[in-house]
């Protein structure tokens, strides 16, 4: 008897280590641990190494040995194994397992709450939410964890996703137990996005303010660490959770680069939770050397048998249908470290189909096993306990009928933390209806159609090249003092204007004859908002300085080529008119294909854009709206906001200064130092008037005044200050402050002496800016070349690139453009564009891309009718339309966001 006790208080003690120890027990004691001997099966230790005819010895929770040829201990339960497979359970780094639904608001009132309503003493916007901790909010969620658990799947890092600065996630194993047994790591994660997510605050709105909101927490955290003034919980927190793993939900190659933009300036290295689109960049996101969660979540099939309904699917849309499930194929060749999540599927069911279907589409079967296994686990900080089956780690494993990847296998068993859940009963019929369904699913064995730079229609395959070119022949409008010539000659070599004159020649020059065409320098438009993303506007507060279109440059935009066609070659993109000081703009060349990083015109000056008017005063949004609501408060904002950079100057100047870095104020300092120039919305005398008195005042200077519709009115007021005029040709009577435009505004300013420019303002009119310079010459009589230089050589000069760009010289950028009349013509055509002294636009190539894509869209349509026959799931065509913006346009990039992932979900 006395022997029989010391055996039951030695397993009692050995077991103990494995209980809830500080929870007591209603009842008898039962803590006996299993211990399991699993025989003569397959082993795969990971992905690299596999034991044939293995033995798996667990105890409790831990696995206590692994190998060949083990002798089975006394008082194990043997379990033979034969002709069966035991892996490692399945990781998942990014899911939302065990914690509360975020509420999505979708649409209602405007909000006008500026700063944040949370009590406490954290930071001052909700979106920035550090101190959200997963691992205080979890709870065990038997449902959703038996699904993950029938996919393979043992532990998963649960991620509370809301807000930009998330706070920290949990990794936890996906056994029914208790979550202070199933938490396996408190602390996983920090977590970024571009969502503010349920914050209420009005700002961010946009994608660009997101970006900022960012940075400046990153600035704020810095300032914060060193001072003693202050205590925020947010800030402090933020800074507590920089020494562990950083994951960013982005969505979208661009967006992985925007964030891995953000890493690399403040010395990080995220792992981004990308969109799964990444081959249509690879080698950007390469460069990037971050690792990916990558999801599985594949487009269906398009119901393409309606010939009229199948027009609104896009080239774009088809060609993703396609190629997204080589996506993780591509990643695996390009030797980028990534793990698979199930995030974003509509149900976890759907996992193996689609991790088939990547498989069948070149991945391997070594990088799956890698990429659902060790990968994440290392990513979650969790590689001391799960990924691999070895000696001390938990005894997550699944036990399969055959090979894990192979179509007809089936996963039998999964063991969670020593814990047995059996998935797979013969009779299971529902479970082998599917696998039949999985195992007779074939795509049509059709060669992949070949990637487009950029992904879109009008896209090439191939990049397009420099040439040394030799145009011969033309009248060429040099807008230089040499004027327009005839029969003369443009070389351009090296992606410069080699040469301007007649008889040119060039030993292995491309020779083009353009007998009877007219050569010029490409069109600059000044005021453009096309080539962005995630909102024009920042409007949430009177100022936006801290904003950057430069942050948000999509390449991907069909008007980049609609306005090469036009002959446009250089495009400011502005900050909309939303707020008195809005944001800073980019100044972009069109070259179609390219980055968003290689579109932006090197070594150009800075420009930000302010506004006057009823735009920016908002007093029609209603009781409660963000300063100012009159125009008497739009001036006070320009003198409050300089007065303060003026402050902030001379404070940074100080010797050992304690300064907090102001990204906002940054960009105002600039402007004081002439290292940043002012393009105003402006429209009505009076407020021109008093924004030129307040620059006087406060010592700083107004390059531009765009719109300036009652230019006409203070010309001369503008030309004493040297203040630019870039306007409409004929735009008036749309609102109440263009009432008093005339047609003769750009003759009267050209004719007083100021720089003027024709700009759009509108992605349809860029494509037609030659035609609004012509309308100079109706409106007043201004001669053709001057009139022509409103959108080539006055633009430039007003931007300050008139060195490189604007006209046709030796030594200049080869933007350059044939027109097959008169520029100034209505039946002028642009039939090549060079930019860089590459052909981004020819009409020729253009008729051949376009009969290409037909082709394809023909080939695509006929395979998604093969799937689909094949029994493929279908979706109903979802016309994709591009946002166009313009000066007003005001949208909520979040609530877009949750808008998007909400249909998506629903599809």
């Amino acid at each position: 008897m006395k022997k029989v006790l010391i055996s039951l208080a030695l397993i009692f003690s050995a077991t103990y280590l494995f209980a809830q120890q500080t929870y007591p027990v209603n009842g008898s004691y039962d803590v006996r641990q299993g211990t399991y001997a699993f025989i003569n099966a397959t082993i795969v230790v990971n992905a690299a190494q596999t034991i044939t005819n293995g033995t798996l010895l667990i105890k409790g929770q831990v696995i206590q040995a692994v190998g060949a040829s083990l002798k089975v201990p006394k008082g194990y339960v043997v379990i033979d194994l034969k002709g069966k497979f035991i892996y490692p359970s399945l990781v998942d780094a990014f899911t939302g397992y065990g914690l509360p639904e975020v509420a999505r608001t979708i649409g209602g009132p405007r909000q006008s709450i500026f700063t944040s309503t949370k009590k406490g003493a954290y930071g001052w916007n909700e979106a920035v939410r550090p101190e959200t901790h997963a691992n205080a909010i979890f709870t065990t969620d038997s449902k959703k964890a038996d699904e993950l658990r029938k996919a393979g799947f043992g532990a998963v890092n649960a991620i509370n996703r809301d807000g930009i600065a998330r706070g920290t996630s949990t990794a936890v194993a996906l056994s029914d137990d208790k979550e202070n047994n199933t938490i396996l790591k408190a602390e996983s994660a920090a977590n970024y996005s571009f969502n503010k997510g349920t914050s209420q605050n009005d700002y961010p709105t946009s994608l660009m303010g997101s970006i900022a909101l960012l940075r400046q927490t990153y600035y704020d955290s810095q300032w914060y660490g060193k001072q003693k003034e202050e205590y925020n919980i947010s800030l402090e927190e933020f800074n507590k959770q920089q020494g562990i793993p950083q994951i960013f939900e982005a969505d979208g190659w661009q967006n992985v680069l925007r964030a891995d933009k953000i890493a690399k300036e403040f010395g990080k290295q995220y792992i981004i939770k990308s969109g799964g689109d990444e081959y249509q960049r690879i080698d950007a996101i390469k460069a990037t050397g971050a690792s990916l969660i990558v999801p599985l979540t594949f487009s269906k099939v398009y119901e393409v048998e309606d010939t009229i309904e199948n027009r609104s699917i896009t080239l774009a849309q088809m060609k993703a249908w396609e190629l997204d499930p080589a996506n993780p194929a591509a990643l695996e060749k390009a030797g980028i470290r990534f793990a698979l999540t199930t995030h974003g599927l509509e149900n976890v069911k759907d996992f193996w189909a689609n991790l088939v279907l990547a498989i069948d589409n070149g991945l391997s079967q070594k990088q799956a096993l890698k990429s659902l296994t060790e990968i994440p686990a290392a990513m979650i900080g969790i590689a001391d306990k799960a990924g691999t089956l070895e000696k001390g780690k938990l005894a997550n494993f699944i036990v399969t009928s055959d090979s894990l990847f192979k179509k007809t296998n089936i996963i039998e068993e999964n063991w969670v933390q020593g814990k047995r859940y059996i998935l797979f009963k013969k009779d299971d019929k529902e479970k082998k209806d599917s696998l039949n369904k999985l195992s007779n699913r074939t795509e049509p064995k059709k060669q992949l159609g070949p990637l487009i730079f950029p992904f879109t229609a009008f896209g090439t395959s191939s990049p397009l090249k420099q040439e040394t070119v030799l145009l011969k022949n033309a009248t060429v409008w040099t807008n230089e003092k040499e004027g327009i010539l005839q029969n003369a000659d443009v070389l351009l070599e090296n992606g410069k204007i080699k040469a301007v004159g007649k008889n040119l020649s060039s030993v292995g020059a491309k020779v083009i004859d353009a007998t009877g065409k007219h050569i010029t320098p490409g069109i600059i438009d000044e005021h453009s908002h096309i080539a962005g993303t995630g909102g024009i506007n920042e409007g949430a507060q009177a100022s936006s300085a801290e904003v950057r279109i430069g942050d948000v440059i999509n390449s991907e935009d069909v008007n980049i080529y609609r306005q090469l066609a036009g002959g446009v070659t250089t495009s400011q993109i502005l900050h909309g008119s939303a707020n008195p000081v809005g944001g800073q703009s980019q100044l972009i060349k069109l070259r179609w294909g390219k980055l968003p990083e290689e579109l932006k015109f090197q070594g150009a000056d800075g420009f930000i854009k302010f506004a006057l008017g009823e735009n920016v005063k908002q007093s029609n949004f209603g009781t409660g709206a963000r300063f100012p609501v009159t125009r008497m408060g739009v001036e006070q904002t320009f003198v409050d906001e300089f007065t303060r950079a003026k402050e902030y100057k001379t404070a940074i100047a100080k010797k050992g200064n304690t300064v907090r870095r102001d990204l906002e104020l940054d960009a105002i300092v600039e402007i004081l130092d002439n290292k940043r120039f002012i393009t105003c919305h402006s429209y009505v005398q009076s407020e021109i008037n008093m924004l030129i008195k307040v620059a006087d005042s406060l010592g700083f200077k107004i390059n531009t005044f765009t719109h300036i519709l009652e230019g006409y009115k203070v010309a001369d007021k503008m030309k004493a200050h040297g203040i630019n005029a870039s306007t409409f040709s004929d735009w008036w009577a749309y609102k109440m402050e263009v009432a008093e435009a005339i047609p003769y505004n750009g003759k009267i300013m050209h004719n007083v002496g100021i720089t003027t420019a024709f700009n759009s303002d509108d992605a349809e009119m860029a494509r037609r800016l030659n035609q609004e310079a012509g309308k100079a010459v109706l409106y007043g009589g201004v001669p053709e070349e001057e009139a022509f230089k409103f959108v080539t050589l006055n633009p430039a000069k007003m931007l300050h690139i008139d060195s490189k760009v604007g006209s046709l010289k030796a030594g200049k950028d080869a933007d350059v453009v044939i027109w097959s009349d008169n520029p100034l013509s209505i039946y002028a055509r642009a039939e090549k564009t060079f930019v860089d002294g590459i052909a981004y636009w020819d009409m020729e190539r253009d008729a051949q891309v376009r009969t290409e894509q037909k082709t394809e869209r023909t080939r695509l349509i006929q395979k998604m009718k093969d799937s689909k026959a094949k029994g493929s799931k279908t979706q109903r065509p979802q016309n994709e339309t591009p946002k166009l913006y313009d000066c007003e346009t005001l949208d909520d990039y979040s609530l877009e966001l949750n808008e998007l992932e909400r249909s998506h979900a629903h599809e």
